[in-house]
């Protein structure tokens, strides 16, 4: 069985996303790199530049992620990812009301759970089998955090004070979280940072 973990670039105040949603600050070191990388999601391909490291690190998401679970916020940010996340595997999304323009849609990667955090854990488990699950999005990972059914997380730290934003860690309610040092990895604009949840 896998691991759960969330994975997030954040400003070195806490913040996941600027005003509006606006992460071009903490995913900008996408772009320092010296080796150029093309991601494709459903309907843009993306131009990125990483270092080593920073393709080292993409390339174990891509083998060790089975599913990704979403929160319904994330899916409508991120405009479904034109309908191909960038790692091309299935999508569980939490949510009140599923879609009805991709509920039935052939060929949809996504799986969309109405009936709880722990359910949609669950079913991302199921997808997964012998993979990890990738946790997207500030609110999912909090809920994941408070129920203790999340892993490991992963913080690419980026060099910036935002002031204000979308938080991660806000309103948790249950610390303190013990967390122990699993890698620190240095890398252009960037330091990587990865923990285990200690339960």
């Amino acid at each position: 069985m896998g691991t759960v973990g969330a994975g997030f670039s954040m400003s070195l105040d806490g913040f996941i996303a600027g005003p509006n949603d606006d992460v071009q600050r903490v995913f900008a070191w996408m772009f320092k790199g010296d080796q150029d990388v093309q991601v494709s999601t459903g309907d843009e391909a993306l131009d990125l530049k990483l270092t080593s490291e920073g393709i080292e690190q993409r390339e174990s998401m891509e083998h060790s992620i089975g599913a990704i679970l979403s929160g319904r916020r994330m899916f409508d940010v991120s405009g479904a990812w034109g309908g191909k996340h960038p790692l091309n595997v299935p999508i569980v999304v939490l949510t009140h009301q599923p879609p009805q323009e991709w509920v039935n849609k052939p060929g949809s990667p996504f799986t969309f759970v109405t009936d709880g955090i722990e359910s949609a854990v669950a079913k991302a488990k199921a997808i997964a089998g012998d993979k990890n699950i990738g946790v997207g999005g500030a609110d999912i990972t909090r809920q994941c955090l408070k129920l203790g059914l999340l892993d490991e997380i992963g913080i690419d730290l980026v060099p910036v004070l935002l002031g204000s934003g979308v938080r991660l860690f806000e309103h948790l309610g249950i610390e303190p979280i013990e967390l122990e040092i699993a890698g620190v990895t240095e890398d252009t604009g960037v330091t990587h940072l990865r923990y285990r949840v200690i339960k």
